[in-house]
């Protein structure tokens, strides 16, 4: 069959129905027939271009812009890139306006290391870079959403834990998921206390409390959509956080494990609760006593200052 003779079948394609929905969202599967003989025809999003000039134009079409909400430096929308209002939103928005030299190297490419991070490491170089990070403000949109200045619209979840200030959490859809397709489902699950900065901070005391959680946010996620069951959500929690306040992801466990999700990055919330449990040592004892191995982009402050040098032999 030629390639003119193979482009006509295209057109010939009639719609059964949606076979499957994968690649969060970006790639479908269709159960049709051709001249009465069954087909199937996988729809693929092409690469996004990367030519300045068509970039520019790419831009100028976009239409149907809706903004989904707005924190801080923060802002989402849908969009679509046709002209007609008819046209329904294909396209997710994510703007940081203003943004920072730290969201620019997050967002440009480069390699990645290795590395393992020991107590010792942790305590003298790690611990005061995240004071650091977190002395220079870029939390706002945190306690933005925690204090009830944006967001509470979208609020899932708010829980007071069992009784104590402490244990307070919300839950709320991540800036990320486009809030309709289940299967890249993402949620974001904030505490209120501010004095634990990342899974460094917990400790087998904060095991009742962290299953508590796991239970809400099972059930609140459930409850809100009802075609989910608990088994088909993932809980996990990031180490290196892209900010230093701890939270809890929540994901449909069909969602495309990219590099969010990948080994070195995301730590399953049933392991750091096992961990601690059999952990040894009083109730003060912790994951702030353990070695762990993550990855770091080679552009990130914790690789140029702090473990190239320390893998140099020099000091950072």
């Amino acid at each position: 069959m030629g390639s003119v003779e193979a482009e006509f079948l295209i057109p010939q394609f009639k719609l059964e129905k949606l076979l499957n929905q994968d690649q969060a969202g970006r790639r479908i599967t269709l159960l049709g027939s051709i001249n009465s003989s069954q087909a199937l025809l996988t729809v693929e999003r092409a690469a996004f271009p990367s030519n300045p000039e068509v970039l520019k134009s790419f831009h100028a079409a976009l239409a149907n812009i809706k903004n989904l909400g707005d924190n801080d430096i923060y802002r989402w929308y849908l969009a679509s890139t046709g002209v007609s209002d008819a046209v329904s939103t294909d396209l997710k928005l994510n703007l940081i306006y203003p943004c920072t030299e730290q969201h620019i190297r997050k967002y440009s490419p480069q390699g990645v290391r290795m590395v393992t991070e020991t107590p010792e490491i942790y305590k003298s170089h790690v611990q005061p870079y995240m004071r650091k990070k977190r002395d220079e403000g870029r939390l706002n949109w945190v306690f933005n959403v925690i204090e009830g200045r944006a967001e509470q619209e979208d609020v899932i979840l708010r829980d007071n834990g069992q009784g104590s200030p402490d244990e307070a959490f919300l839950m709320a859809p991540d800036l990320n998921w486009d809030r309709k397709t289940l299967t890249s489902l993402h949620l974001l699950v904030l505490v209120e206390r501010r004095d634990i900065w990342s899974l460094r901070d917990l400790k087998k005391s904060h095991v009742k409390w962290l299953k508590h959680m796991r239970e809400k946010m099972l059930d609140a996620t459930v409850g809100m959509y009802q075609e989910i069951e608990r088994d088909q959500l993932k809980l996990y929690v990031h180490y290196q956080p892209t900010y230093y306040h701890f939270h809890i992801h929540v994901v449909h466990a069909q969602l495309e494990a990219g590099n969010t999700q990948s080994v070195g990055k995301a730590f399953g919330l049933e392991n750091i609760i096992s961990q601690l449990e059999t952990m040894g040592g009083s109730s003060e004892a912790g994951l702030a006593d353990v070695s762990l191995t993550y990855y770091l982009g080679q552009s990130s402050e914790l690789w140029t200052d702090i473990f190239e040098p320390l893998k140099r032999g020099g000091k950072s």
